[in-house]
């Protein structure tokens, strides 16, 4: 049987639309925040969903929007996608209902920011909670004393409104980041260094393989790596003191300990905050230059079994 021409073009327009109308329809494009990363997944919260799972493949193309317009992109690695960041995802659900992301992107300096408030969030609340505590007791002292008093009235206003102001942040960060307690500390491993120093000392090798292999016994890890230095001396230098210690850190697990890239949280370059020694001693002044690296496991995707970690 001989088909017209004009037929076997239509047929071949039909079939033509068919595959560009599924694969259309497969594509999908969502806006939300990355709550947590646990390996190659990341839960994201959208309009639409608490909990999107986000699935990060090699060919996962990331990265930042820059400039006023919004005209230029920067490559980025996938250690860039911390929890507290605000992301763009596009990709396809897979079977699970989970999108397999072939690209993401975020905007100006959402990445320092979601950085800050990681880096931060565990230690404001504790000074946030120790400080309410503090004002609180002033408070109370000031109330007893005499309340007619306009002086100690206005003092006792002000602290109230600190309170106030400490309680907000406290909820502001846990909203977007979420508590460390959420997270397993699996180890941490502190590597100091030397004034002026960047490089790291071959005998904490060993302790940084030593955690590396306690993460690797559980699925999902995260490693953090925070960077920190002093602060004697020039303020910008000692940034770029405490960035170039991460990244080397960074890289012997990398190298050394084969952590994929997917695992690993991007450096944080805390530069002079985080003081835990007075660099008024050689000796605070030797307790603030360091890296602290901490393994860690998302409770909320690696689930628990009897209190503890599931293992692989």
């Amino acid at each position: 049987m001989n088909v017209p021409k004009s037929m076997k073009a239509i047929v071949v327009l039909a079939i033509a639309i068919a595959v560009l109308s599924t694969t259309a329809v497969a594509q999908v494009k969502v806006q939300g925040l990355i709550k947590a990363r646990s390996g190659d997944q990341m839960i994201l919260q959208t309009s639409d969903s608490p909990r999107l799972v986000v699935v990060l493949t090699d060919s996962t193309d990331v990265q930042q929007i820059q400039g006023v317009f919004k005209a230029r992109h920067k490559d980025m690695s996938m250690a860039a996608l911390v929890p507290g960041l605000a992301v763009q995802v596009e990709g396809s659900y897979n079977d699970k209902q989970q999108i397999v992301a072939s690209k993401v992107r975020f905007k100006g300096n959402d990445l320092e920011q979601a950085q800050a408030i990681q880096a931060g969030v565990h230690q404001t609340q504790q000074q946030a909670q120790k400080n309410e505590a503090e004002l609180q007791q002033q408070a109370d002292a000031l109330a007893a004393q005499n309340a007619a008093l306009k002086e100690q009235q206005a003092a006792l206003d002000k602290q109230q409104a600190e309170i106030a102001a400490n309680k907000a942040a406290i909820a502001a960060n846990s909203a977007r980041f979420g508590q460390l307690d959420d997270y397993y500390i699996l180890d941490e491993v502190t590597v100091y260094f030397g004034n002026g120093q960047t490089k790291v000392d071959p005998k904490y090798t060993q302790p940084l393989m030593d955690l590396v292999a306690k993460a690797k016994q559980y699925n999902g890890y995260n490693i953090q790596v925070k960077g920190y230095a002093s602060s004697v001396g020039n303020a910008a230098f000692n940034q770029q003191l405490s960035e170039e210690r991460a990244s080397n850190v960074s890289n012997i697990l990398i190298q050394q300990g084969h952590v994929p890239m997917t695992a690993m949280l991007a450096p944080g370059a805390m530069g002079e905050s985080r003081q835990i020694g007075s660099d008024k001693t050689e000796q605070g002044q030797a307790e603030n230059r360091r890296v602290v690296v901490q393994a860690l496991l998302n409770k909320g995707i690696a689930g628990t079994l009897a209190g503890l970690p599931e293992k692989k």
